[in-house]
């Protein structure tokens, strides 16, 4: 199985993402953001299953901290110039992709590639 998790390590939902794998002992690559952020043709990826709003988080410090929600702006130039308004984890099987703590859909994912 090819497995790619994409968050930080800080990020609770992501620590949560890689437990729900290993306790299955399902091997998975960790992809940390803060150390290497999203490239424009990983975006486009992305983008293509889940809505480039989704990716958004609305709730991260430095999204509240430079008044976003006040602005206009290109999301996707955002997305990719400051991934910690990256919404994570991004958990990516074959073409599955899921934004957020989602393990019910993980093991959806698990069980129809058994």
């Amino acid at each position: 199985m090819n497995i790619q998790i994409i968050g930080t390590k800080k990020c609770k939902d992501t620590q949560k993402a890689e437990r729900f794998f290993k306790e299955r002992r399902i091997p998975f690559y960790f992809r940390d953001l803060i150390e290497k952020g999203l490239t424009k043709g990983e975006l486009d990826n992305i983008t293509q299953r889940v809505a480039v709003e989704d990716l958004l988080n609305k709730k991260s410090k430095v999204y509240k901290g430079r008044g976003m929600m006040y602005m206009n702006f290109n999301l996707e130039e955002e997305l990719l110039n400051q991934s910690l308004i990256i919404k994570t984890p991004i958990v990516r099987f074959n073409k599955n992709i899921s934004v957020g703590y989602q393990p019910e859909q993980w093991s959806k994912w698990l069980a129809e590639n058994k």
